[in-house]
């Protein structure tokens, strides 16, 4: 088969966080594939083709740009953040195995991006500086009984956290379900940053106290920070510098 499938990471939303490597795919492309407000960020140029969809749809759109590649066209599908971290990736593979024998003859790609975490932590300092990990809020392809156990566990193990989806209009209870986990388990100076629409013209950052978080300060375009019980706060003129120190006392 001459066609190719790249799966790209569009980085959080400035066009300058998008990799060179990336940019070259999206360049060579005929066919961009991906949710509605991602293929709008690719400019539109003579000979691409734009197949944009709506959310909830990964499966179908993983497999019409397999069918696509199959068809000998240079398909990228598009994701926000990193295409492997709670993005289209999986989806991708997901289609794969389940699809035709031929599809997995397929040249298939996976181009790295910067996930919302890592624009998010650089912004605030270093909160990941030591162990982290992340969680999915949304419990649209989990129950939220495993939510709540990763989030307990993780809180147990002392992470660093990020959650990612925290908050939506159709399930505004989830975060709030997850603060008062929090509040059950962690001191109420455990540190908090909600970092909204990071490197684009709406970025806004907050630094908070779990003690002052609220369910209202989180929406879909949010990632929420949670420092482990070592994270520091530098507090200075301008906004205050966050950090987990690299050693855990022993």
């Amino acid at each position: 088969m001459s066609g190719t499938l790249v799966i790209a990471g569009l980085g959080p939303g400035d066009d300058a966080l998008v990799t060179p490597e990336v940019s070259a795919e999206l360049a060579a492309a005929t066919d961009i594939v991906g949710y509605i407000p991602y293929v709008a960020r690719v400019a539109d140029r003579p000979g691409l083709v734009k197949h944009a969809s709506d959310n909830r749809v990964e499966i179908d759109r993983a497999q019409h740009a397999l069918s696509l590649a199959a068809e000998g066209r240079r398909v990228v599908v598009v994701s926000s953040g990193d295409p492997g971290v709670f993005a289209m990736a999986s989806a991708v593979f997901e289609a794969v195995e389940a699809g035709p024998r031929q599809w997995r003859d397929l040249d298939i790609r996976v181009l790295p991006g910067i996930t919302a975490m890592l624009a998010a932590a650089a912004r605030a300092g270093a909160p990941l500086g030591h162990d982290f990990c992340a969680i999915n809020l949304s419990d649209n392809l989990k129950p939220w009984a495993v939510i709540e156990k990763r989030l307990r566990l993780a809180v147990e193990a002392d992470f660093a956290i990020a959650l990612y989806n925290p908050r939506s209009t159709a399930r505004p209870e989830g975060f709030a379900r997850a603060l008062d986990l929090l509040r059950q388990t962690c001191a109420p100076d455990r540190v908090m940053i909600f970092a909204r629409a990071v490197s684009t013209p709406e970025e806004a950052l907050r630094v908070v106290p779990l003690s002052e978080a609220a369910p209202e300060m989180a929406d879909m375009r949010t990632v929420v920070l949670i420092g482990s019980s070592a994270t520091r706060v530098i507090a200075r003129d301008g906004p205050p510098l966050v950090y987990t120190p690299r050693s855990v006392p022993v």
